[in-house]
């Protein structure tokens, strides 16, 4: 039998659907089937115009209160898993998204595959591609057993694109009983403060790395030129875990994944963990001193040289056209 019934874990961003959500969506109706969607959330209202032009026909809301949304998610999802019995279930590889669906992997006794990047089904089978040993190698996994299937897919894996459908139908679902999980509460919200665009949504990134030098060459040479560019400031694990940068700039397998137009590497050598989160962008520039950095085998333009004389000369053509 075919994959006859899809949901997609959606998620907020404000009052729209996350682009990790609305890419879901996307891929899921590619997939066929009905494409419904479980949102754990204050506002099902305000994202049910979205949610359906991107493919979900109705959605199962639930507010968790001041509860953990992971925590109320799988406790809900148990329950209306039970009842409505979808083929497979589609998750975004976030905070709440990973909470969610290992929570809900042991409630219901279910393999998990996580980390996907691709996706496909092949009759009632479903596969899910993904990067191992540090990016090097791909492979595709096919489940087995008893449906509901669960994955959990990278940001970025897929284009969001719109389809042409109606309004989803909200159905509002009573929060279930998280037992003693259920009791931990959210006592604070802090939205990060920045200038610019997202990271993941910027068409510019400029990151910095270990051969900057030092926290201080960050803001001069990093975040001068993110801004010049109308574009958003990144940085490699190996600055964020020295303290030079908050962890919330961190591009890669276990940061975030971006897919700009341009990407612009300063003194970053390319470790596999890092390239993971940024080999998808149209167009590479990379500056190392090191002419060997493996970052210069992904990149479109590589320039070899100092980036505290290469950067400055670069900030001062631009300062120098606006």
């Amino acid at each position: 039998m075919a994959i006859s019934k899809i949901w997609v874990f959606a998620e907020a961003d404000g009052d729209k659907p996350s682009g990790p959500t609305l890419e879901l969506l996307t891929k899921a109706r590619e997939l066929g089937g009905a494409l419904e969607a479980v949102y754990v959330g204050a506002n099902a209202g305000a994202l049910a115009g979205a949610l359906g032009e991107y493919g979900a026909g109705t959605i199962y809301a639930v507010d968790p209160g001041d509860a953990l949304p992971g925590v109320v998610g799988a406790a809900a999802l148990e329950s209306l898993i039970d009842e409505h019995a979808p083929d497979l279930v589609l998750f975004a590889q976030s905070y709440d998204g990973r909470d969610a669906i290992s929570r809900l992997s042991v409630k219901l006794d279910r393999p998990v595959l996580t980390n996907g990047t691709s996706l496909r089904a092949e009759g009632d089978k479903v596969v899910v591609g993904a990067a191992i040993f540090g990016g090097n190698t791909l492979v595709d996994t096919e489940f087995e057993g008893e449906a509901p299937f669960l994955a959990a897919i990278r940001p970025k894996s897929f284009a969001a694109e719109p389809g042409d459908g109606d309004a989803a139908q909200v159905v509002s679902v009573a929060a279930p009983d998280a037992g003693r999980a259920g009791g931990a509460k959210v006592l604070e919200r802090h939205v990060e403060e920045r200038e610019g665009p997202k990271l993941e949504e910027a068409t510019v990134v400029v990151s910095g790395g270990r051969g900057l030098g030092s926290a201080e060459a960050y803001d001069p040479l990093v975040e001068q030129l993110a801004k010049l560019l109308g574009g958003a400031s990144g940085a490699s694990r190996a600055i964020v875990d020295a303290g030079w940068v908050p962890y919330s700039k961190q591009v890669g397998q276990t940061g975030k994944v971006v897919k700009p137009k341009v990407y612009i590497a300063l003194g970053i050598s390319g470790a596999t963990q890092h390239m993971v989160g940024m080999k998808g962008s149209e167009n590479i520039i990379a500056v190392n001193k090191d002419a060997e950095a493996p970052i210069f085998g992904i990149a479109d333009l590589g320039v070899v040289g100092d980036v505290h004389k290469v950067v400055p000369k670069l900030i001062e053509a631009l300062q120098a056209r606006s």
